[in-house]
């Protein structure tokens, strides 16, 4: 990708956008640096990120705890390139001409960090792959 070429942007969905999403926006942000924009939201976000997810993040050197739980709007989907939704159902707007990926991933709510760092391992590697994805499309 060159400099000349407008950076995708990404879209994280899930459904309370505290967890999940958060994480891996925190993971293309610090691995995508500045070639790619990022978005989380949720259909129905809660009051406070995941502390247990926000910990999680923190043992691998990013800090999320800057962010906060954002409401997904069919215009924050219109405007991204890739959507990549993460158990949020039928809550997501679909348009045409749209990469959509819908990733499988345990929800980190109520789990102790143990599992929550499983997800979080989950999750950097389908950044990577994704990042990965990007680079071949250019």
């Amino acid at each position: 990708m060159t400099s000349a070429e407008p950076k995708p942007t990404i879209l994280f969905v899930c459904v309370h956008n505290a967890g999940r999403s958060q994480m891996a926006a925190g993971f293309l942000r610090e691995l995508g640096a500045d070639r790619v924009e990022v978005r989380s939201a949720g259909s129905e976000p809660a009051h406070q990120l995941n502390p247990t997810a926000a910990e999680a993040m923190a043992e691998v050197g990013i800090d999320i705890t800057d962010q906060h739980p954002k409401i997904l709007t069919p215009d924050t989907v219109k405007t991204s390139d890739v959507v990549i939704t993460m158990g949020c159902g039928d809550a997501c707007p679909i348009f045409p001409g749209k990469r959509y990926e819908d990733w499988e991933l345990d929800d980190p709510a109520g789990q102790g960090i143990e599992t929550v760092r499983a997800i979080r391992d989950d999750i950097r590697a389908r950044i990577e792959a994704l990042l990965n994805s990007l680079e071949d499309a250019s």
